[in-house]
């Protein structure tokens, strides 16, 4: 019975490769850094890695992995089973406050990752009379457990404030007992920031909750890291926030649910991700503590991130690629039309050759004819490793276009 299914998805996969979309996973040869190896046919080679969401360099940090170390003879390899069965230890809880007291709320939720804790979140607070207001680029995992509650959902264009009340009056008008403002805190294939104090004046005026992923922010954004409604200084008006442990908090696994202490507790009752997961591995519980520690008292790792885009932009610039406009340590190098997605495939396997890890995004990762790559500057990047990826960035084009 598999033939003709063999078949079907062999030509997908054909018309996939065809249309120069096929992504490729590289295989790496040490831990994630800024400095890597990766695996060749002909063995190994070193890389400066531009494409990682290491924004602070704590992906190996030695305190961080020393952390992680001294767990497993504190607390073991992992906890086999859910939470609320066999128990939770006191690491899981010492971290769970340790987020709550950075984001500045009422308690905090863990779940295996920031995916499964939007998939866990909306199913729980929201039914069919509510409604759910999304901004139209909000990463899958919003969208997708968007759709896993009986919520009314509206979509309104990305950071348009116009859009945004206008769907708001149509939900209004629908009649919904509770509506919620659901958006990213920074979009992560643009690296653009939610426009949050026009949005939080929104939800005011509607009465409605307003629901930040703020995955490619804490850690880094605003004055101590806390995150996009510390950049735009909305903390106390903010009312939900999910996040991840995997990028700027250590890069390893795990999201949580921060926000009131009922909307906490009623997910620890009914949320299916967490009610049907195993608990976040020890090891990584004690090194996303240190992280966050590390984040919270890291003002020269912000710092040297905040050099780094600044120099990579001016440099750039000065060399004539087309780069979206934006502030965050997210920088995308545009590749538009038809040839777009094909053009920023080659030049990214022609800096890999010269020694500089980058990876294209094309359709249906980004709209078609919108291709890019999408850089991401870290503070474990010194200025000469920007200066050398302008470079290679450089070489390729010409390599690759001839200009």
């Amino acid at each position: 019975m598999y033939g003709d299914l063999r078949a079907r998805l062999a030509t997908t996969l054909q018309e996939i490769d065809n249309a120069g979309l096929t992504k490729y996973e590289r295989r790496l040869a040490t831990p994630q850094s800024a400095h890597i190896q990766t695996a060749t046919a002909a063995g190994q080679a070193a890389s400066l890695n531009f494409c990682a969401n290491n924004y602070l360099g704590l992906a190996d940090h030695p305190e961080v992995v020393a952390a992680a170390k001294a767990s497993y003879d504190d607390w073991g390899f992992g906890m086999a089973s859910v939470r609320f069965i066999c128990g939770t230890q006191e690491l899981h809880k010492d971290l769970e406050g340790a987020i709550s007291d950075f984001l500045g709320m009422a308690d905090t939720i863990l779940f295996s990752s920031c995916f499964d804790a939007n998939g866990g979140v909306f199913e729980v607070l929201f039914g069919e009379e509510d409604a759910i207001i999304s901004d139209e680029l909000n990463h899958a995992s919003l969208i997708d457990g968007i759709r896993l509650c009986k919520a009314q959902r509206f979509r309104y264009k990305n950071r348009d404030m116009a859009d945004l009340r206008a769907q708001l009056e149509a939900a209004k008008a629908s009649g919904t007992r509770q509506m919620c403002i659901v958006t990213d805190g920074v979009f992560s294939m643009d690296g653009y920031y939610a426009p949050l104090p026009q949005i939080c004046d929104l939800a005011e005026e509607y009465g409605a909750l307003v629901l930040v992923d703020d995955s490619h922010a804490v850690g880094f954004v605003g004055e101590h890291g806390r995150g996009t409604h510390e950049l735009f200084d909305v903390m106390s008006r903010v009312d939900i926030i999910t996040g991840t442990l995997g990028k700027a908090l250590g890069g390893a696994s795990g999201g949580y649910v921060s926000g009131p202490q009922e909307v906490v507790d009623l997910l620890r009752q009914r949320a299916r991700p967490y009610l049907f997961s195993n608990a976040v591995a020890p090891a990584v519980a004690a090194g996303s503590m240190k992280a966050i520690d590390l984040a919270r008292n890291s003002d020269a790792l912000r710092q040297q991130l905040d050099a780094n885009k600044v120099l990579f932009r001016e440099l750039m610039t000065q060399a004539g690629f087309d780069l979206l406009p934006g502030e965050h340590a997210i920088v995308p190098v545009m590749f538009p039309g038809e040839e777009g997605a094909r053009t920023a495939a080659q030049i990214a396997d022609a800096m890999l050759e010269q020694g500089v890890y980058v990876i294209a995004f094309s359709y249906p990762v980004v709209p078609k004819g919108k291709a890019r790559i999408r850089v991401q500057l870290s503070a474990a990047h010194s200025q000469d490793d920007v200066r050398a990826c302008v470079a290679a960035f450089v070489a390729a084009r010409a390599q690759v276009t001839g200009s």
